[in-house]
């Protein structure tokens, strides 16, 4: 599966905004967008001034914005917009429901790593099972009742043990999901409803550009 490998900083710079791509160094000084508040490229200081961005441009940005965070390529989202327009419900809540239900999403929000990227590559190395089976697809997407758990001969690991008592301070399980400590395992107990999303996301400009 193809998948972004440039540098990531310059995606939010081009957002306007934090993305969170690299965990702990977005809050830090060392931030892309804290330290270079413009568009990448040799004329982003320029882009700053440019007149008022159309409403293609607004809808576009977005949609770039939910692709980015979730770090999915067009092809893959576009799938994911026509599978949700097809689903019965508001598709724009639909999408991030899908897009929430990744597995590389999911281990990220149980706070198994510091960004949807290095869960991903959690998955990828095969460290988690999903109802008692080896899973390394980051897309595979969730279902109410199924349990997600670091596997036995990972939970060895320094970065599990080092990880288990980061995550005992923390408190951003989102309520879908049921975290167990101990076991270093998670119950999907429930859909993600839009008000667990809170990436500051309008859903409704992602839908109104592919509706065009």
């Amino acid at each position: 599966m193809a998948r972004y490998t440039d540098a990531v900083c310059r995606l939010c710079r081009r957002e306007s905004v934090k993305l969170f791509l690299k965990g702990e160094r977005c809050l830090s000084p060392k931030c892309g967008v804290e330290r270079r508040a413009f568009p990448p490229g040799m004329h982003g200081k320029k882009q700053t001034f440019r007149r008022k961005t159309s409403d293609y441009g607004v809808q576009l940005r977005e949609k770039q914005k939910a692709r980015r965070i979730y770090g999915v390529l067009e092809r893959q989202f576009r799938r994911y917009f026509e599978e949700a327009s097809r689903h019965t419900g508001l598709t724009g809540a639909n999408l991030l429901a899908m897009l929430e239900r990744r597995l590389d999403n999911v281990v990220y929000r149980l706070g198994f790593a510091d960004s949807r990227a290095q869960a991903r590559q959690l998955v990828r190395h095969g460290h988690f099972d999903v109802n008692g089976r080896k899973t390394d697809i980051p897309s595979f997407q969730v279902s109410v009742g199924d349990v997600i758990k670091v596997r036995q001969a990972a939970q060895s690991k320094v970065y599990f043990k080092d990880r288990s008592q980061l995550m005992q301070g923390a408190a951003r399980t989102p309520t879908w999901l049921k975290l167990t400590f101990a076991a270093m395992s998670a119950e999907v107990v429930g859909n993600p409803a839009r008000e667990d999303v809170e990436i500051p996301l309008n859903e409704q400009l992602i839908v109104e550009y592919y509706s065009r």
